[in-house]
Formats: C-alpha cells, structure tokens, sequence
C-alpha cells in the first residue's frame, strides 16, 4: 500500500518584490537532495516568496521547514539591519 505525500505551503510576504527577490536567492542556492525523502520549491510572485514542500514523512518535513525557518529569519534579519535595498539589482 502507497502512503500518501505530505505537504506543506508556505507564503511570506515582503515590503516589496525586490526584498522577496534577496530572499529567494539567499534561500535557493542548491536543491534539496531527494534521497533525502523531501523537494522544496521557492518562486516569488511580486513581493510575496512561496515555498512547497512535498515530504514522504512528517519527521523529515518537519526538519526540513524548521531549518528554513531558521534561514528565512537570519535573511528577514539582514535585510532589516541594512535597510532597503537599492532598485537596481
């Protein structure tokens, strides 16, 4: 018998599309492994980052997204401590 996927969504929305651009590329340099048992996908869509994640059990999901947490607030930290970013990228 198949189990089923898991997955989880998560939306994070910046000040503004170049913010959540900084993100996205501070966050994605190099895929998940899939042996790993879990895939993660970033995009931005105008100033909101999306991440999926798709996992075969709960304890690999789990510490897959709280390490991003992690990241993701180490970024929003940054970010805020040198001020907005220039417009041109």
């Amino acid at each position: 018998m198949a189990s089923a996927m898991l997955q989880f969504k998560l939306c994070v929305p910046f000040p503004s599309s170049r913010e959540a651009q900084i993100a996205h590329n501070s966050l994605c340099p190099d895929a998940e492994p899939r042996k790993g048992g879990v895939s993660k996908t970033l995009n931005v869509t105008d100033n909101i980052l999306h991440v999926n994640w798709t996992a075969d059990e709960a304890r690999i999901l789990r510490v897959s997204v709280s390490s991003f947490l992690e990241h993701l607030s180490l970024v929003i930290l940054t970010i805020d401590r040198f001020g907005p970013p220039l417009d041109n990228p």
